[in-house]
């Protein structure tokens, strides 16, 4: 059986994609002068924050994005602030330091008012050894070292919704439950689309105890369950 040639797409509006090859290189940083920068008072005894966790996880997201030093990153988004005209003060390097350790990621998203439709998988991240080229040529290394990035999207808008960062010799079907409780309990999810690692019954049951419609498409050396009572 021949493989289907692949499909030629030719362009034929060159301007407007000219104008968004160009848009890619548009860079455009500004902050919201609605921003809690700084760390409210908790009403506990002993010296509060100064900075909030939004303005940490901000510079933090800075320096992975421009790949800058600590030092740099205070210096960097210091000189945002005054672009934009606020009377912050950005945090020091050593405070950088010493918060990214212990910070909680918040990750925005726009709640679905419809009814929640989830895409789940997960992807290996390799943080330690050579790259796939060196790997093929001479053969793996000991020292390669993987994690699983697990994660959720919105089927709709494709907002990441739930992630978990775990180790290489955790299963898919054991993180679901755990990606399912970062989902708030008051919002509906309607259906669930996974892949056959998650055709187990505990992440059936899991899925029915938010209510939600299981897709899971069966593993190929799948056998009916056998009713338990």
């Amino acid at each position: 059986m021949k493989k289907p040639t692949h499909k030629i797409y030719r362009t034929t509006n060159w301007p407007a994609y000219n104008r968004a090859l160009m848009s890619r290189g548009n860079i455009a940083i500004w902050f919201d002068p609605a921003t809690q920068w700084y760390a409210p008072s908790k009403g506990k005894q002993g010296r509060n924050q100064t900075y909030s966790d939004a303005a940490i996880q901000c510079c933090l997201m800075i320096k992975s994005l421009f790949r800058l030093s600590l030092r740099m990153v205070t210096g960097f988004v210091q000189s945002l602030i005054k672009l934009c005209g606020l009377n912050w003060i950005a945090p020091d390097y050593t405070t950088l330091c010493r918060r990214q350790k212990h910070i909680d990621i918040v990750i925005s998203y726009q709640k679905s008012s419809d009814g929640l439709h989830l895409l789940m998988d997960s992807t290996g991240m390799k943080f330690l050894g050579e790259g796939e080229w060196k790997r093929k040529k001479h053969g793996p290394e000991y020292r390669r070292q993987w994690r699983k990035l697990h994660i959720g999207i919105d089927a709709k808008t494709l907002q990441i919704r739930a992630v978990q960062l775990t180790t290489n010799n955790i299963s898919d079907s054991q993180v679901l439950g755990d990606l399912l409780n970062q989902i708030p309990q008051d919002e509906q999810i309607n259906s669930v689309y996974t892949d056959g690692a998650y055709d187990t019954k505990q992440c059936r049951q899991v899925i029915a105890d938010r209510q939600a419609h299981a897709v899971i498409p069966p593993r190929k050396n799948a056998k009916p369950w056998k009713d338990t009572k």
